[in-house]
């Protein structure tokens, strides 16, 4: 089974510059609890949860109108091709314990998103838990 098959076609992106205040907006529409941050050129430079607006915006006091680039997890945005193998996109959530992996087409443009509840639909039970065991395994909490 390839990626495109499990994944979430359908994303919403934001801007750098967009508040905080609006991002969360947009994932209460879609009902998303992340948006990836893309620039000018529709390159994903970011990946904002909604965890990451909790512990970035709201436990910290900053205000709603900021630019949603402060909320963002710092580091790298980890990606997997459209046609790259469903097992092998488990492995990499599980290596770099991450509960998401945005997906791009072969000229790096997001396509879409790959998350544990992706892969429990498509891909079965035991595998999300495999792979859920593994991203929890070293206390790993991250946000993507």
């Amino acid at each position: 089974m390839k990626v495109s098959d499990a994944m979430t076609g359908q994303v919403s992106t934001a801007a750098p510059t967009d508040t905080v205040r609006k991002v969360a907006q947009v994932m209460a529409h879609v009902e998303t609890g992340a948006v990836p941050i893309v620039d000018e050129d529709g390159k994903v430079i970011g990946l904002v949860t909604d965890r990451d607006i909790v512990l970035r915006v709201v436990a910290e006091g900053r205000s709603f109108d900021s630019p949603i680039s402060e909320a963002m997890s710092d580091g790298e945005v980890y990606s997997v091709k459209e046609d790259d193998i469903l097992a092998d996109a488990t492995a990499k959530m599980a290596s770099h314990q991450i509960r998401r992996l945005v997906v791009l087409d072969d000229a790096g443009k997001l396509t879409g998103i790959l998350s544990l509840g992706d892969v429990a639909k498509d891909y079965g039970a035991k595998q999300v838990g495999k792979t859920l065991e593994d991203i929890s395994q070293e206390g790993g909490e991250a946000s993507q």
